[in-house]
């Protein structure tokens, strides 16, 4: 589906995971990123204000805006709640985003990470109405949204947002019935409004690389294109979706989605049926059943402030992929608290767990997996 004539082709260059040389962007790569994407008939690139601490959108203007004209590609930017505070700051912040990508206008505007809980901080200062009138100026083609929350709230704001053209959802084969993405909720939602669909995450941030052995296995009886071909090409395969968006952080990799792209062809039955094995094959491998409540960490009952629930998803996340996968979410997690090697076992977080978790055993092995 493409109800926007201006784009190619259903495959976007997310510019989230560049490449990097230490704390840069490694800006030689991603130039010949950009390059063989564009050579290979794709025009669609997505970025945000907060990708990569502000660094993704000068790539762009260094490896896109300032080399090719500007009718040759499609530009996604977005506007993220927490880099404004007032009604006041949101045009000083877009005209900030312009002009770090070195644009006159942005094809796409997202108001960014929509949930339940800052819908009221987008309302209250008139985002909606805001990118609605930089659209009539023709400072932005198409207004939407980026949404992480569940199918409910999803409809809630598309039935009070009337001006919103699009949503960007993450969907991917293994969040597609999962209780709390709601990937399959949410698209079927989209659908019942009429909004096309933008995805994001259709590999799982890596995950669905770096499958275990028997999923792998599934994945090479098919035997013409890698596992993140497959995960791409699959989140391409719905009707409402007409941009399947990717991280990609090497020429290897974008050479690889080109390939899986580039002549893109629908699921077959046999493929869906194949993805799904693994989906269920990722999800039968034994993991931590905690359910987020968050009871041990609430009101500080943690005393060295452990987001144990947190470090749990990292576990969680190394058991059904590898540790490599899951070291970014562990890395995350211990920058805003405890160490599980902090815990001092005082088993306080066991004594209101829901669950019956054995929390202190379980932080050791955390710590053993990622700590050494």
């Amino acid at each position: 589906m493409n109800n926007f004539p201006e784009i190619k082709k259903n495959f976007g260059f997310g510019m989230m995971r560049l490449p990097m040389n230490g704390e840069n962007v490694d800006i030689p790569q991603t130039c010949a990123m950009v390059d063989a994407f564009l050579e290979a008939g794709f025009n669609y690139f997505d970025t945000a204000h907060g990708y990569i601490g502000g660094r993704s959108e000068l790539a762009v203007k260094d490896c896109l805006t300032s080399r090719y004209p500007r009718e040759s590609y499609i530009l996604t930017d977005k506007l993220s709640p927490n880099f404004f505070n007032t009604e006041a700051e949101i045009r000083p912040y877009f005209e900030s985003m312009l002009e770090a990508c070195g644009v006159e206008y942005f094809d796409f505007f997202l108001l960014h990470s929509l949930t339940a809980g800052n819908y009221s901080h987008y309302t209250s200062n008139r985002a909606f109405e805001i990118a609605a009138e930089l659209k009539a100026e023709g400072k932005v083609r198409h207004v939407g949204i980026s949404f992480h929350d569940t199918a409910e709230t999803l409809e809630k704001i598309l039935s009070e947002q009337p001006s919103i053209e699009v949503v960007q959802l993450q969907f991917n084969y293994l969040d597609y019935e999962d209780r709390n993405i709601q990937s399959r909720l949410c698209y079927e939602v989209c659908v019942k409004y009429g909004k096309p669909v933008i995805v994001m995450e259709p590999v799982r941030g890596g995950s669905l690389v770096n499958l275990p052995e028997a999923g792998l296995q599934e994945i090479q009886k098919l035997g013409e294109y890698s596992p993140a071909g497959y995960a791409i090409r699959y989140a391409a395969s719905f009707d409402n979706i007409f941009m399947v968006l990717s991280g990609m952080s090497s020429i290897e990799q974008m050479n690889d989605n080109i390939n899986s792209m580039k002549d893109f062809t629908p699921f077959t039955e046999t493929e869906f049926e194949t993805v799904y094995r693994v989906a269920d094959i990722i999800r039968s491998i034994p993991t931590i059943p905690c359910t987020s409540c968050k009871y041990c960490t609430d009101g500080d009952r943690c005393p060295m402030h452990i987001r144990i629930h947190s470090l749990f998803g990292a576990e969680n996340k190394a058991r059904r992929f590898n540790t490599e996968d899951a070291r970014g979410h562990y890395d995350w997690v211990i920058s805003k608290g405890g160490k599980p090697t902090d815990c001092i076992e005082c088993g306080l977080c066991e004594e209101i767990c829901p669950q019956q978790l054995p929390i202190r055993q379980l932080l050791k092995e955390i710590g053993e997996r990622f700590e050494g």
